[in-house]
């Protein structure tokens, strides 16, 4: 049988790239799923209805608190959610030595804080739904050793942070059947690659990644609690 199947998601960064793909993928598989970003996640949602499927939307900053706990309880309305999926991310790029401090902040904030302020609710949820799985987004920028682009340091530092944290919860979770996997895409066709490093030829699709978390979170997630798993194109 599905395990996603009558399930409720949260789904953050919903409106474009990787959380958009993923929140589509889970509504096919059955999932009510409650998408979330910083700008308007309607289009989104209106596409997930048109095909018949069960999706809410709310207007969500995962770095401010208020919104992360407003998203939570327009999710607990409906059941609490055993999925979350903390896609959220921003990038301004910026050489260490001009970079404004307002920058660094916003990249962490957005990124990294907004992913364990995330985790923090998705905990309390998930303990009332009996366990669930958490999917974060990191970065091969967030991994050791792969190469490098100036400008990044901030974005850099919030993804490593993001593989950091995603083990942490995997840790903590265990008593409380929470699980946790960190996705770390290499070149992926956004508007974020783009900005990141034009240069760069994208190997994988939103869609193709989008796949891949449903095709996890409908796996054997629970054995892979904690891993990050880097995503390297073969194209």
């Amino acid at each position: 049988m599905s395990w996603l199947a009558g399930r409720v998601a949260v789904v953050t960064g919903a409106s474009r790239g990787i959380g958009a793909a993923t929140a589509i993928e889970l509504a096919r598989a059955g999932v009510h799923v409650v998408i979330g970003a910083r700008s308007s996640t309607e289009l989104v949602e209106q596409k997930i209805r048109a095909e018949g499927f069960a999706a809410t939307a709310v207007d969500c900053d995962t770095s401010r608190e208020d919104d992360v706990d407003e998203i939570f309880a327009a999710a607990d309305t409906i059941a609490p959610p055993s999925v979350v999926v903390a896609a959220a991310g921003v990038l301004e790029k910026a050489l260490i030595e001009t970079m404004e401090p307002d920058v660094w902040r916003r990249t962490i904030d957005v990124n990294l804080t907004g992913t364990y302020l995330v985790a923090r609710r998705a905990f309390a949820s998930m303990r009332a739904a009996g366990g669930g799985r958490i999917v974060t987004i990191a970065s091969l920028s967030g991994v050791y050793a792969t190469e490098k682009f100036p400008g990044l340091a901030a974005y850099n530092a919030s993804k490593f942070g993001v593989v950091g944290l995603t083990e942490a919860i995997a840790v903590e979770g265990r008593e409380h059947n929470i699980s946790a996997v960190c996705i770390s895409p290499g070149a992926v066709d956004t508007d974020m690659l783009r900005a990141a490093a034009p240069h760069l030829n994208p190997g994988l699709s939103p869609e193709d990644v989008g796949r891949l978390i449903a095709e996890l979170l409908e796996g054997s997630f629970d054995a892979m609690s904690g891993a990050n798993i880097p995503l390297f194109s073969n194209r």
